[in-house]
């Protein structure tokens, strides 16, 4: 698929997702509704403090596979910058942790989901924050002009990588700190297995395998870059999605399990970084 087909897929899913939604549905990372989701992924990511500051349908429209608000150490005063923000839950708590002075940007492709995750921020009653359109190989935002930058489970979705994390490091302040969740592949899968593997959950589709994530990282310019596992994926979580999928999980197993992770990636841009 070309890039421009792969956005489109991209934001097709995810439109058809906000607007399961609105319709008081939940998805789940492979695009189902909740009802017949068997998703290790994208539940259990937010305490009961969190989901209580947010409303339902911010939750609900929910695809991420971690809490970056939770890792990031945000701070007040702070300027953020969501990649991907979809309905909005990380930007709306990443707003509350900065306070008034500070300030927390959504940026997100799909009409549907700001659209959804402009009404959220409505119903919370939160004023620092701003949802943008537009893609996150090319941020609307000028040079040096967040503190963090944070995403869930969206970087991997983007078919040019690289031009997401200079962009992430160009809009980062000297001493930025990015500080994503997404999902990572450690060692090597046979790709005929890797593409059946990813039925089971879409959002590993263009997963990155550890090395390499850090290597990019680094070519765009980060520093301290790190990668710490959050929840390591077993084949027996997705078992009877993987079978309804007519995948031979048996035979798979030994090949991919615990190989797909969901982690916590970081980096900081240096003092005196340039752009």
């Amino acid at each position: 698929m070309s890039t421009q087909d792969v956005r489109e897929a991209v934001k097709e899913k995810y439109g058809q997702a906000a607007l399961r939604v609105t319709e008081g549905a939940r998805s789940c990372c492979c695009g189902t509704a909740v009802e017949s989701c068997s998703d290790p992924v994208t539940s259990n990511l937010y305490d009961r403090d969190q989901t209580t500051q947010v409303p339902e349908e911010a939750l609900l429209a929910s695809l991420g596979c971690g809490n970056p608000t939770a890792l990031a150490e945000l701070k007040t005063g702070e300027r953020v910058l969501d990649l991907g923000s979809g309905g909005g839950i990380d930007v709306l708590l990443s707003a509350r942790r900065v306070g008034p002075a500070g300030k927390a940007y959504g940026l997100d492709m799909t009409d549907e989901m700001l659209a959804l995750a402009r009404e959220n921020q409505r119903k919370a009653g939160i004023e620092n924050v701003e949802f943008l359109r537009g893609e996150m190989e090319d941020i609307p935002l000028p040079d040096n002009s967040v503190d963090v930058v944070i995403s869930n489970c969206v970087i991997n979705l983007s078919a040019d990588k690289d031009r997401v994390l200079r962009e992430a490091f160009r809009v980062l302040k000297p001493g930025g700190r990015f500080a994503v969740s997404d999902i990572v592949v450690r060692g090597e899968i046979p790709r005929e297995i890797r593409r059946s593997v990813e039925l089971w959950v879409g959002c590993m589709a263009g997963a990155l395998e550890e090395k390499e994530y850090l290597t990019k990282l680094a070519t765009a310019g980060f520093e301290t870059v790190t990668v710490e596992a959050t929840r390591v994926y077993r084949v027996d979580e997705a078992r009877e999605l993987l079978s309804s999928s007519g995948i031979d999980v048996d035979a798979i197993a030994p090949l991919v399990d615990g190989k797909f992770i969901s982690a916590f990636v970081r980096a900081k841009k240096a003092t005196s970084g340039g752009v």
